[in-house]
């Protein structure tokens, strides 16, 4: 059996942790440069407020009923997500870490799964403070399907079991095929089309039919909904094909020294994440691009691959990389609101094969990489970094930035008795 857990209403759930005032009032949490919605609390929801809607347009709405907004804080709820997955490790055999509030779990072998996940879910927000739900099935899309009625039904206190063909006949016929993981708006669009209004129905259609319409995904989508696993619980990191870190700017830039800045940056964190998973990249790609909201200005958008003769995860080597190909684009009398590095052809590190004319001396670039990181898991800011990250020029909008509670010594709440 498979389960997927998931953090309800995480980024505000995360918010309420440190300020139990907050529970039971609508909260929104804000994108980069606070710019749309990303995150609602139920009350939010209630109110009407949309996922993705810019916070400008509800500015009425947000005064007249009290909400309370909130930046983006990823230092906060990236240390709350390691917690959660933390105690889940404590838990179960393995787990895959979906996104930073899902996670798939290896239930094979726990007897008594209901009584299981109830406690389960018990335990993590008794000791994390984050409700979460969880849903268990015998594949990972009737998994998720499970989820969505363990986090909507009070009566499942959290957890979902679909344990008989009984249950996944009900659930798949309560499930709007919008609601399908893997079927998209325009798939959807495009089952309705045909009649297809519920994942019961799709479940019924012949799988020459679900092959013809969706390909080979598709009919494993089927069969996976007709409870037969196809997708299995795997090490992500063998399976990542790229690594992205990109940002919009506060405010629009001309200047090449400001992209040079963001663009360092980006490709500093790229390096961190890279080493992080034990990967390196054969490749690294800069983009950059104009407002596409301003329709009022020239548009531009471009890209830059540069390759490695060696796959690394030096961030030295990656930043200069990124800051070539970011030349090889940049043109001038553009506003520019956006730039970002992916690091691409991702290897395993232990299965990296050397370059005979490679003239870099790896053993010691890995030594100053790895007290590099020392330094900088001393704080949630960077203490060490390359001379081009001018931090201070790719700051971004946050007028309502709750405190670093967990990862700064100065923002940790005192009691006082």
């Amino acid at each position: 059996m498979i389960g997927l857990l998931d953090c309800n209403n995480f980024y505000v759930s995360c918010e309420r942790v440190f300020n139990p005032a907050l529970n039971g009032v609508p909260v929104v949490v804000l994108s980069n440069n606070d710019g749309c919605v990303i995150a609602r609390s139920n009350e939010a929801k209630a109110l009407g407020i949309e996922m993705g809607v810019p916070i400008f347009k509800i500015r009425a709405l947000v005064q007249q009923k009290n909400v309370r907004i909130f930046s983006s804080n990823y230092t906060l709820y990236g240390d709350m997500s390691a917690r959660v997955m933390s105690l889940l490790r404590t838990k179960v055999p393995q787990i895959e870490v979906y996104s930073i509030d899902e996670s798939f779990l290896d239930l094979n072998g726990i007897k008594n799964l209901e009584i299981f996940g109830r406690q389960l879910v018990a335990k993590i927000t008794r000791c994390t403070g984050i409700p979460v739900s969880l849903g268990i099935a015998t594949s990972k899309t009737l998994a998720k399907v499970a989820n969505k009625f363990a986090k909507k039904y009070k009566g499942y206190h959290g957890c979902c079991l679909i344990d008989s063909e009984e249950k996944r006949l009900v659930a798949l016929k309560r499930t709007n095929i919008e609601n399908v993981w893997g079927i998209g708006r325009r798939l959807s669009a495009k089952l309705k089309a045909e009649g297809i209004l519920n994942a019961y129905q799709f479940s019924l259609l012949p799988p020459a039919k679900v092959r013809q319409m969706m390909t080979v995904v598709g009919a494993r989508l089927w069969r996976e909904l007709n409870g037969e696993p196809c997708l299995f619980l795997s090490d992500e990191i063998e399976n990542k094909k790229q690594i992205c870190n990109a940002r919009s700017f506060g405010e629009m830039t001309q200047s090449l020294d400001d992209l040079s800045a963001a663009t360092a940056l980006h490709a500093t964190r790229c390096a961190e994440k890279l080493r992080q998973q034990n990967l390196c990249a054969g490749a690294v790609l800069t983009f950059i691009q104009t407002n596409r909201f301003r329709e009022d200005l020239p548009q531009y958008f471009n890209q830059a691959l540069v390759s490695f003769p060696t796959a690394t995860n030096d961030t030295l080597e990656i930043v200069k990389a990124a800051l070539q190909a970011l030349r090889q684009i940049f043109k001038t009398g553009y506003d520019y609101k956006k730039c970002g590095v992916l690091a691409l052809s991702l290897t395993p590190e232990a299965h990296l094969q050397g370059d005979l004319f490679d003239a870099k001396n790896r053993l010691k670039s890995a030594a100053l990489m790895s007290c590099l990181d020392k330094l900088n898991a001393q704080k949630p800011s960077c203490v060490v970094s390359a001379a081009t990250c001018h931090l201070e020029r790719t700051a971004l909008k946050s007028a309502y930035v709750s405190k670093h509670f967990t990862s700064d010594w100065k923002d940790i709440i005192q009691v006082k008795i």
